[in-house]
């Protein structure tokens, strides 16, 4: 029809004939179509551009693996205790055309702390310490990102031990690497926590120290 009746051009409509010529019913039909099929496509570009935009952050879980969350904390201010947490879990989506859409978001259980001897373990799990019963978790939340060289500045909600504190954390790496059809980003960070920021009891530091290293390495594997 368009070959025959109208030539089309990209902003609009010339008859090669005079509209009059066209009944009125007819007219008001043919243009009631042309404005709802302009409408649709419309929506349709709309739509696509916005999921486009929500579909720009990549998924990724943690390889628990390759992802470890490990301490170190002086002992008589002579020597280091080091340990981990056996059970970590976390998340983060990637958006690197829109960094501050970005989140990251990890989980520790408490009571997998492990420093190599079980005698020390159990004494840290107890009310004076991690008191792994009524805090069962270890957990941060980003609350923003931006990019830096080399990596992200995550800012974000750390609450270990029933408080919660703001924390910065410095993420290092995010480059991707495909290995059997899996795509892999991986982070890591240090940083350094006072316990007593965080309600332990003050009479339980004892011989070990006040201030922790913690270390932080995640692998993650892409939805």
């Amino acid at each position: 029809m368009a070959g025959t009746l109208w030539t089309m051009t990209f902003h609009r409509f010339t008859p090669s004939f005079p509209l009059q010529s066209i009944p009125p019913m007819i007219r008001s039909l043919f243009f009631h179509h042309l404005f709802a099929s302009a409408l649709a496509l419309i929506l349709a570009v709309t739509f696509s551009a916005d999921t486009h935009r929500c579909s720009a952050a990549d998924e990724y879980d943690y390889d628990l693996v390759h992802s470890s969350v490990s301490f170190k904390a002086r002992h008589l201010d002579i020597s280091w205790i080091h340990g981990r947490f056996n059970d970590v879990a976390g998340k983060f989506s990637l958006d690197r055309e829109t960094p501050a859409n970005s989140t990251f978001s990890l989980t520790i259980k408490a009571d997998s702390v492990d420093t190599a001897n079980a005698a020390r373990d159990e004494h840290l799990r107890q009310p004076d310490y991690f008191d792994t019963k009524q805090f069962p978790t270890i957990t941060f939340r980003s609350t923003s990102v931006k990019p830096i060289k080399g990596g992200y500045e995550v800012k974000g909600d750390f609450t270990m031990h029933g408080t919660t504190n703001e924390i910065t954390l410095v993420l290092m790496g995010g480059k991707e690497h495909d290995i059997k059809g899996k795509k892999l980003v991986a982070f890591s960070t240090e940083l350094s926590l006072k316990r007593s920021d965080y309600g332990f009891d003050k009479n339980a530091i004892g011989p070990i120290g006040d201030t922790a290293l913690i270390m932080i390495d995640c692998e993650g594997v892409k939805k």
